[in-house]
């Protein structure tokens, strides 16, 4: 106990087991460049190299204008900091065949991209400007959040990096005889920071320095760039010259007002509450070191929802407990017959504590289930225990002796009754993939419950049962009403013994009605809808807004706060971040980004997907956009962030061939009734303007095509031509046309390039200009052009139903040969999981009975205990339909205890009926009588016990509550109707085999139901 509880103090809190896929993000920014420059120069050199490294098992990318992201998914065997290794390497070698004039190298990040942030925090300023918001953030923040262990990307959105701007007028810069590479050069001459030496004499070292930098806008202004007729050409004639952003194309707001907000996203593995706790910490030393005018904030921490549903699980344990104490009093009407199993119960628990800590476990919402069903399982051996040694003492043993005898008796049931129930539990341990590592803490922390409390029960449990119980216990007066409850009591069992007897005498319609509940089980489980993960409520939803493929910065930034603005207005709503802009986490610029952070749960009137649908209504009519939401979920198994909750992705060598598949299937899924909200990312329809350069015109004039690209991207392309060194920080410089002619293609008549002889030659008389279609984004997956289509589901379908669809749908266009299909996400976790349930259920019963058959030796037993299982499938498919829950691994993580716990009823009673059989004589039906008759208050007692260790699961309606009821909705429904069948079809299956395994031995002498050797009857009397 001091053991358990020194280790649940020292035990990490979190939401649900790590059981991330090791993730990592390679984002390269080349800006200006087209998607297309973006995929041949950038993304397709590093996918070369990344492929050929081992454990990677998938690789995405997306190659927008100015940004690539490729996204690394690698083994669950695979450790983080060996990927990490393996990545820098593989950066390593693509390097050489990378573009020279790359501003920064790639970065790479320790951080899945679907994570959403679990924290957020907002900066901003009545008077500041952005752009210093941005500096200070970056210099004085951000770099210190990113030493946090555990923190894997701290990202600004809508930063607006400080810079010097230089706009410059084509015109004018032509009538100098100047072109942007002149410009160019002048500056890179002019500002420069290399070293100088130093000078070293007799008795005196002096360093060398020289204003050889330029630091500021002004500065800036005063370059010669030229001399014309004897006079200096100055920066300032040719371009305005100021203090600006890097990326003007970048914008965020909190609510309605411009910020700087930072994301921090844990890395693969991390616990989120510990995390979160040590950023905490260090606000306050944060938030001193910005100047008064800005104000620091936290808008979204995911920990407040993830304390609040684990705090929800502890009431329910504790409330579990309080119910199983209240149910054994009753049966029991004894204080210190109570006592006894109270204290095998937190003692079972806080032992497991111990257990959790070596192994590495979290408290969590999975083990902390996995305990509150452990309540009602533990409770039963002790149970068992008491009520044996408890009907001795009633028949005149004195409490030493009863004590004694009874642990002799029911010694191997207790031990039948606890291996076979560990037995249940070996396949979760074998489930593959993301699912098997997150039910193993589960599995792990009930089995190491169910042992201790096995080991309780043989040894503390007698020994308090003969120092606590009294001889004359029985003959104590009671109350009225524990005389009500026994009497009661007395009262079911006289009636048992009489519907026993009727079913005994009509063993054959028996037989029937258990054969009818099998083939209902299997009927009702290819009925009922298949699900996953039930979806929770964690009170964040995250947004994607998406505008025309042609939209301006300026439409998009209006539209963007429309849709803020609307949002606002929710009364649900409490705050909500938003931006637009190319960045890591933003492809395109037609693309935005919205968190919205919802007010407590206590507060509001309804649940996550209400809101959604609320709010979806109310943007619905605002023009020029759309938006798409769905709720942050604790369990992320997803590798990219798309439109809608569940996806798949079409590849293959053709690029042309995917898209048109993706669009004709897309059209195809809208049909659908069964989904909803069917989208892709393909964004094929934003406008290009096509340069067909003239080649011979441009060799006759002297102009190279590097002089026309190179006259394209400092104009047109916010191009980094200097660098200037701080002690903080560096600061880029930015050459581009001035915004006047950068408003209409028109412009690029205005446009010289130089040619060899120093002439300037207008652009289009080198080239002819015409529209065109183009990729905003190209997406990659493992190397090939790929396509994501995200959809959702409508109320009352499954998961199940909607891939189903989407099956159909693809066989009803029919795939071509070159293109394949992928699940992705949770809808790929689904199908794998989907495959393997019926396999894990008889993987359990095919365990059961090995186990059975060598406690029992024998081939028949076995049978007639595990033919109890129907019974629990159909009480929990049918409460799980009634109830409008699909089966998911949740339910199927309580179909399986249930299995546990049903036979743990056959098993008392076939074991109390060959123990009558082998020491009384008495014959298979008279012993099986007996014994029902004996064990019916040890039966009905545990799996009262049972059902209320789950039944708080099954009401709780807190913060989390999703991933709980189907478990305790399973195993109340099962435990119910199989409680009420397994009494009676349990003896009239035992009596058949009995016969069966008789006749079996009369014709061919094969013994199926050979009685326990001298050895085996020896150890069954512990």
């Amino acid at each position: 106990m001091l053991v358990g509880l020194i280790a649940y103090r020292l035990l990490p809190t979190s939401a649900l087991p790590e059981v991330d896929y090791p993730t990592i993000q390679v984002s390269t920014f080349y800006p200006g460049a087209s998607p297309e420059v973006m995929t041949g120069s950038v993304t397709a050199p590093l996918e070369r190299q990344f492929g050929q490294m081992p454990g990677l098992e998938q690789m995405t990318s997306t190659s927008s204008t100015g940004s690539s992201v490729i996204v690394l998914r690698f083994t669950l065997a695979m450790a983080l900091d060996v990927a990490e290794q393996q990545v820098q390497a593989a950066i390593n070698a693509a390097t050489n065949l990378l573009p020279k004039d790359l501003p920064t190298p790639p970065i790479y990040s320790k951080v899945n991209p679907a994570d959403a942030p679990i924290l957020t925090l907002a900066i901003t300023s009545p008077t500041l400007p952005v752009t210093r918001l941005h500096d200070l953030v970056e210099t004085r923040l951000a770099q210190k959040i990113s030493q946090v262990s555990g923190v894997g990307l701290v990202s600004l959105s809508g930063g607006r990096r400080p810079a010097v701007r230089i706009q410059v007028n084509p015109t004018a810069m032509a009538a100098m005889n100047l072109s942007f590479e002149d410009l160019r050069t002048a500056i890179g001459n002019t500002n420069v920071n290399d070293p100088k030496g130093s000078f070293d004499g007799d008795l005196r070292a002096v360093t060398i320095d020289a204003n050889d930098q330029l630091k500021s806008a002004e500065e800036y202004r005063n370059v010669i760039v030229a001399w014309r007729n004897g006079a200096p050409v100055r920066l300032s004639q040719l371009a305005e010259v100021g203090e600006g952003a890097e990326n003007a194309y970048l914008s965020a707001w909190v609510n309605r007002q411009p910020a700087v907000i930072v994301n921090v996203q844990r890395q693969p593995g991390a616990n989120v509450i510990e995390v979160v706790d040590r950023i905490k910490a260090l606000m306050p030393q944060l938030q001193a070191s910005l100047p008064a005018a800005a104000e620091l904030k936290v808008l979204t921490d995911r920990t407040i929802t993830i304390r609040a549903s684990v705090n929800d699980v502890r009431s329910e344990l504790m409330l579990a407990i309080a119910l199983v104490v209240m149910v054994i009093y009753l049966f029991l009407r004894s204080i210190p017959a109570t006592i006894i199993p109270s204290v095998a119960v937190p003692l079972s628990l806080v032992g497991t504590f111990a257990v959790m800590y070596l192994a590495g476990f979290s408290i969590n919402n999975l083990t902390l289930m996995a305990l509150t069903i452990a309540t009602g399982f533990v409770v039963d051996d002790a149970i068992v225990m008491i009520e044996n040694v408890a009907r001795h003492i009633e028949l005149g043993e004195t409490p030493f002796n009863a004590a004694l005898k009874g642990s002799r008796e029911i010694g191997f049931t207790i031990i039948s009754l606890t291996i076979s129930l560990i037995a249940v539990l070996i396949p979760l341990l074998f489930m593959s993939d993301v699912v098997g590592r997150l039910f193993r803490e589960f599995a792990i922390t009930l089995a190491v419950a169910i042992l201790i409390s096995a080991f309780v029960s043989l040894t503390l449990t007698p020994m308090m049962c003969a120092k606590l119980l009294k001889a004359d216990a029985h003959l104590v007066k009671h109350g009225a009403f524990m005389r009500w409850v026994g009497d009661s009591f007395d009262r079911l069992i006289a009636r048992y013994e009489i519907a026993l007897n009727w079913v005994l005498d009509r063993q054959r319609l028996t037989l029937q009605v258990a054969v009818g509940t099998l083939v209902l089980t299997v009927l009702l489980y290819v009925v009922i809808p298949k699900g996953f993960f039930p979806i929770e409520d964690t009170g964040v939803i995250q947004g994607i807004t998406e505008a025309d493929q042609s939209v301006s910065f300026q439409a998009m930034s209006q539209r963007q706060q429309l849709i803020a603005n609307a949002l606002l207005e929710d009364p649900d709503v409490e705050s909500l971040s938003s931006f637009i802009g190319i960045d890591g986490a933003n492809p395109t610029l037609n693309t935005g980004r919205i968190q919205i952070n919802l007010k407590p749960m206590a507060v509001r009137d309804d649940r996550v997907e209400a809101i959604i649908q609320r709010l979806q209504q109310r943007v619905r009519d605002i023009p020029g956009i759309s938006l798409f939401l769905q709720p942050v979920q604790d369990l992320t198994i997803e590798d990219r962030v798309t439109k809608n909750r569940y996806q798949f992705t079409l590849e293959g060598p053709d690029e042309q061939q995917v898209i048109q598949t993706t669009e004709r299937l897309v059209e195809r899924l809208r049909q659908s009734r069964r989904l909803a909200d069917v989208s892709s990312d393909l964004q094929t329809k934003g406008l290009q303007i096509y340069v067909d350069i003239d080649r011979d015109t441009a060799g006759r004039l002297g102009v190279s095509v590097d002089a026309i690209d190179n006259a394209l991207y400092s104009a047109y392309g916010q191009r980094l031509i200097s660098t200037i060194y701080t002690q903080s920080n560096q600061y880029r410089v930015v050459l581009e046309a001035e915004p006047n002619f950068k408003l209409d293609p028109k412009s690029l008549d205005m446009l010289y390039v130089p040619s060899l002889s120093g002439q300037q030659i207008p652009m289009n008389a080198l080239a002819q200009m015409r529209e065109a279609e183009t990729p905003l984004a190209i997406n990659r997956y493992s190397q090939f052009p790929a396509a994501t289509i995200s959809f959702n589901l409508p109320e009352g379908v499954s998961l199940g139903n909607g891939v189903d669809a989407v099956r159909e749908a693809e066989a009803e266009i029919g795939l071509p040969i070159g293109v394949r299909s992928h699940l992705q996400g949770a809808a790929n976790a689904f199908e794998s999981s989907l495959s393997s349930t019926v396999f894990l259920i008889l993987a359990a019963i095919v365990t059961m009975y090995i186990v059975l058959g060598v406690l029992y030796e024998s081939y028949i037993h076995p049978i007639t205990i595990l033919s109890t299982l129907p019974s629990a499938g159909v009480g929990a498919l049918l409460s799980l339909m009634l109830t409008g829950q699909d089966l998911g691994i949740i339910g199927i993580i309580g179909i399986i205890l249930l299995i546990g716990i049903v036979k743990k009823n056959a098993i008392m009673m076939i074991d109390f009926a060959l123990d009558a059989e082998r020491r009384e004589g008495l014959s298979p039906r008279d012993a099986i009588h007996q014994a029902c008759l004996l064990r019916f208050r040890p039966i009905l007692m545990t799996t009262m016990a049972a059902l209320l260790g789950a039944l708080p699961l099954m009401v709780g309606g807190g913060i989390g509550s999703e991933l709980r009821q189907p478990l305790g909705i399973a195993m109340v429904g099962g435990l119910l109707l199989s409680q009420l069948l397994t009494l009676f079809t349990t003896p009239v299956i035992y009596l058949y085999f009995d016969r069966l395994a008789r006749q079996i031995k009369e014709r061919t002498g094969w013994d199926l139901n050979a009685a326990p050797t001298s050895e085996a009857t020896s150890g069954r009397d512990l």
